[in-house]
């Protein structure tokens, strides 16, 4: 049973109550679950040692000030779940992304899979620890899917059509990126996509939709979009240029895995445009098994030398323009305006 907490509202601190109601659930699941088969307690503290890693818990952000913004009370308890289930939500998909991009870690410490697999090497457990630590590490991520899902039980109509479209975008989004690396395929517009549909949209333009539809007010679907989607796309740019240029100490994870994997970024997609023929060479070694450190920093100097970077860095500049412009058009109540603007600034200039 997920019992609702007596004080949890956001009227004093949105971020902070909505991981203290994560917290709650999981120790309240937990601790029933545990009386059946004290083994799943392992299940439970992966989960919770990820949460309690922090984030940047944007998308509970943009919920709340989607709500408050279009009169919802902060203090109604619907969005202290809301942000509780967007969080659980992004813990699948990290969790999961990790298994299938083979991450070695995230928010600084080792990925879940990683984790597992090691519980599994240090206590001599029987089968081959690499897909101990997968297997495991989906089910914990299915398990947060289904956490989340539960939490949104009972919202209105339009926030569960919202919910629905927001998790069926991340999975196509999701799918072409897997698709993309395999295949090579290194179109601007193909980047462009997947960096909307994978990660945009689902940061931004939805859970500020789901902030809406929260305070009945479906009619402000469209102005939000046209501040969210800009918005959410400045947020995936961002997020390539620090997966290839950024500091894993600040950023919690290794450096250059997107070339190893040969993710279909836009970053990628200009610098082949931009390459000549000698780069080229270079650039068909991203995705390789073999990648070698001399070539992943060669590659990541490549990207710098024919200005891909700084095109990129140009694009999100433009993006943000976009974002603002549009919510300066937004008929918002002026706190969730000057919060809003202020997220602009987090999402696109952050180095984590």
């Amino acid at each position: 049973m997920l019992v609702r907490g007596a004080t949890a509202t956001l009227e004093a601190d949105p971020i902070r109550l909505v991981e203290g109601r994560i917290l709650e659930l999981l120790d309240d699941e937990c601790g029933r679950w545990t009386q059946e088969q004290p083994e799943l307690g392992c299940l439970f503290a992966e989960l919770r040692r990820f949460v309690q890693r922090g984030g940047k818990r944007l998308r509970p952000s943009f919920c709340f000030w989607g709500a408050v913004g279009a009169g919802s009370d902060p203090a109604d308890p619907r969005l202290c779940d809301a942000g509780a289930a967007l969080e659980l939500l992004h813990a699948f998909a990290l969790i999961h992304d990790d298994v299938m991009d083979g991450s070695d870690r995230r928010r600084g410490a080792p990925s879940v899979h990683r984790a597992l697999e090691g519980h599994h090497r240090r206590h001599g457990l029987r089968g081959e620890p690499r897909r101990y630590g997968e297997g495991l590490a989906v089910l914990a991520g299915d398990l947060a899917f289904v956490y989340a899902d539960t939490l949104l039980d009972g919202v209105p109509e339009a926030a569960r059509d919202v919910w629905h479209r927001l998790r069926i975008e991340l999975t196509m989004g999701q799918w072409i990126d897997i698709v993309g690396a395999a295949r090579r395929d290194r179109s601007p517009r193909r980047a462009r996509w997947v960096a909307s549909y994978k990660s945009g949209r689902y940061t931004v333009e939805r859970p500020l939709q789901l902030g809406a539809a929260l305070a009945g007010r479906p009619d402000l679907f469209g102005s939000l979009s046209c501040f969210g989607r800009p918005l959410g796309e400045a947020f995936q740019l961002r997020d390539d240029l620090l997966g290839v240029l950024g500091d894993p100490a600040r950023t919690g994870k290794p450096v250059g895995d997107d070339l190893r994997e040969g993710k279909p970024t836009l970053l990628l997609a200009l610098t082949t445009e931009r390459a000549g023929a000698a780069e080229r060479r270079l650039l068909a070694r991203v995705g390789a098994d073999d990648l070698t450190d001399d070539e992943l920093d060669a590659l990541r100097s490549l990207v710098v030398r024919t200005g891909a970077a700084g095109a990129v860095e140009h694009e999100i500049a433009a993006l943000v323009d976009e974002a603002i412009g549009a919510l300066d058009r937004c008929t918002l109540a002026a706190p969730a305006h000057d919060a809003l603007e202020r997220l602009c600034g987090l999402v696109a200039w952050r180095e984590q």
